[in-house]
C-alpha cells in the first residue's frame, strides 16, 4: 500500500477547512492553524488517518464484504461513482433513500421489482401491455435505476460505509450507527468527528480534495480484493494437490486388483 504524500494532499487543497465561525470544537485536534478566517487542517494527521482507514478498508474488502460509498453533493458524486465502480463496490450518489439500511428488506424488494421488469422485457410479456402501461413501467424502471441501480448487486447489508460530508449525509450516518455498521468518512472542520469510527480530517467540498483522498482509499480496497482472489486461487490449487495423491493411489489399487484377477 502506497504511503500518503503530504505534498500531493497540499496541492489538492485537502488542508482547507471551513470558516472559523462555522467550526465544530470537536475538530480542534485536527486543526493546525487559522488563516484569513479559515481553519487549516493538519495534513500530517490527515495522512496518518488515511493510512489507518486504508488498512481497515483493505481488510473489509479482503473479507468479501461490501463497502457502500455515499456522496450526494454535486462536487463529489461523479468522482465517488467512478471510484466505487472501479473496485466493484455499491454507491449512493442520488438522494439517500430513507430506510436504506434500517429497512433494507423493502429496498431489496424495489431492486427485485427492477429485475422483474427486465425479465418481462426479455420473455415478451412486456410487449403484450398497452402503450400507457408500457410508459408507466418504463418510467418506474428509470426512477428505480437512478436511485437504486448502483446497489443492485448488494444482496445484504454492507460491511462498512464510506461517506463524503457527514453533515449532509446525516441520515445515512444515523442509520449506520443504529445498526453498528462501521463508518469511514472525510470530515471537514464544521462536522462532529465523534459520529464516525474512522475519521479522515479533510476538505470535503473541493472535487480535487475528494478525488485525492479517494484515490488512496480505492487503491487499498483494490489491493484487498486482489489478495482475496489470490488466496482463493491458492486454496483451489491446494485442494487439487491434496486430491491428486488420492486419485493416484486409487488408480494403483485398481491396477493391482486387475493384475491379481488376471493371475
Amino acid at each position: 500500500m502506497a504511503n500518503v504524500n503530504i505534498q500531493e494532499l497540499l496541492e489538492s487543497g485537502v488542508h482547507f477547512g471551513h470558516l472559523t465561525r462555522k467550526w465544530n470544537p470537536n475538530m480542534a485536534p485536527y486543526i493546525y492553524t487559522e488563516r484569513n478566517g479559515v481553519h487549516i487542517i493538519d495534513l500530517y494527521k490527515t495522512a496518518a488517518k488515511i493510512e489507518e482507514t486504508a488498512e481497515a478498508l483493505k481488510k473489509i474488502a479482503n473479507s468479501g464484504r461490501k463497502i457502500l460509498f455515499v456522496a450526494t453533493k454535486k462536487q463529489a458524486k461523479d468522482i465517488v461513482a467512478e471510484r466505487a465502480k472501479a473496485v466493484n463496490m455499491p454507491y449512493i450518489t442520488e438522494r439517500w433513500p430513507g430506510g436504506m439500511l434500517t429497512n433494507f428488506v423493502t429496498i431489496r424488494k424495489a431492486v427485485k421489482k427492477m429485475a422483474h421488469i427486465d425479465r418481462m422485457k426479455q420473455d415478451g410479456s412486456f410487449d403484450a401491455l398497452s402503450k400507457r402501461e408500457k410508459l408507466q413501467i418504463n418510467r418506474q424502471r428509470e426512477k428505480l435505476e437512478k436511485n437504486l441501480g448502483s446497489i443492485a448487486d448488494m444482496t445484504r447489508l454492507p460491511g462498512a460505509l464510506f461517506i463524503i460530508d457527514i453533515k449532509k449525509e446525516h441520515i445515512a450516518v444515523a442509520e449506520a450507527r443504529n445498526l453498528n455498521i462501521p463508518i469511514f468518512a472525510m470530515v471537514d472542520t464544521n462536522s462532529d468527528p465523534r459520529l464516525v469510527d474512522f475519521v479522515i480530517p479533510a476538505n470535503d467540498d473541493a472535487s480535487k480534495s475528494v478525488n485525492k483522498v479517494l484515490s488512496y482509499v480505492s487503491d487499498a480496497i483494490a489491493e484487498g480484493l486482489s489478495e482475496r482472489k489470490s488466496d482463493k486461487e491458492k486454496g483451489k490449487e491446494g485442494k487439487a494437490e491434496k486430491s491428486a495423491p488420492k486419485k493416484v493411489k486409487a488408480k494403483a489399487e485398481a491396477t493391482e486388483s486387475v493384475e491379481k484377477d488376471s493371475e
